[in-house]
């Protein structure tokens, strides 16, 4: 049997030291924040981070370089049989088409790269498939078969606190976003795949937790097929206010009994362009083998 890695990095919301624990290699991401570089996980941390945007800070992502990609890739080959590298979507990031392109140069049938589409705590669930999926003897190949045979199973809905990163990234005209402050309005976005796109406006966040809540239940019936929590797992995250959070999770659980949800923050490059205060509801299909 061949002994199999699982590689990924710090947008999936695993950490470098809780990736030991599991048995896995996770990258932390780079950041350049006003011309210095910092890895998420290593010297920047979720309270570091949002200080240094509050401040003004210049943030910027980045992507870890193709040289020290290959470097990681040949010395876990040097333990390992084949490994499978689990990146940020490619709708989000060109990180995972460099991953393929180098895979295919010289790591043809050792390098597997995942392309299913995920962010946050629905590519954290797909690191946990790969490792469940590991454990009971698949091979890498089989591994990605199955990651991106339901790599469109997954839905994200994010309600934002501020209109103030989006502006300043550019993403909306400072007229909208001085428009929807002075209405205060709560956007709420939607990841269905590749990208953050628009979905609705809420006046309040509690029409905007509403509309969320809403929005799930109707993938999960709809998009789902009605299935229940044996099907289906069910997560959350939020940017830096764990309180408002906690109340989230709980209003979430109330709206689908027999679901116990998973919390986490939310990956640090969404929370580059989102900033502070926003909840976020998520789902991904169960892998049954």
């Amino acid at each position: 049997m061949s002994k199999v890695a699982i590689i990924t990095d710090t947008n999936s919301g695993i950490m470098p030291e809780v990736g030991e624990k599991l048995g896995i290699i996770v990258i932390p991401t780079p950041f350049m924040i006003d011309g210095v570089e910092y890895l998420e996980g290593i010297n920047l941390s979720q309270e570091d981070f949002f200080k240094k945007l509050a401040e003004g800070a210049d943030v910027s992502t980045s992507q870890p370089s193709p040289g020290s990609t290959l470097e990681l890739w040949d010395r876990v080959l040097e333990e390992y049989d084949e490994l499978v590298y689990i990146p940020l979507s490619s709708g989000l990031s060109s990180s995972c088409q460099t991953a393929t392109m180098l895979a295919a140069d010289d790591y043809e049938g050792k390098v597997f790269v995942v392309n299913n589409q995920r962010i946050s705590v629905t590519m954290r669930q797909s690191v946990l498939d790969a490792v469940e999926m590991r454990d009971k003897g698949l091979t890498a190949k089989e591994i990605k078969e199955q990651l991106e045979a339901v790599k469109f199973e997954s839905s994200i809905y994010i309600m934002l606190d501020t209109l103030y990163y989006l502006k300043k990234g550019g993403r909306i005209t400072p007229a909208a976003a001085a428009l929807g402050t002075l209405l205060k309005l709560k956007p709420v976005l939607q990841i269905q795949g590749e990208k953050l796109d628009a979905f609705a406006k809420a006046r309040t966040a509690n029409q905007g937790k509403n509309i969320m809540i809403n929005a799930m239940m109707n993938d999960i019936e709809n998009r789902f097929g009605g299935f229940d929590a044996r099907d289906v797992h069910l997560s959350g995250s939020y940017s830096y206010d764990l309180d408002k959070a906690l109340e989230f999770k709980k209003e979430v659980e109330e709206a689908f009994p027999g679901y116990d949800m998973h919390m986490d923050p939310l990956s640090l490059v969404v929370s580059c362009h989102i900033g502070p205060g926003a909840l976020a509801i998520a789902c991904s299909r169960k892998i049954h083998l």
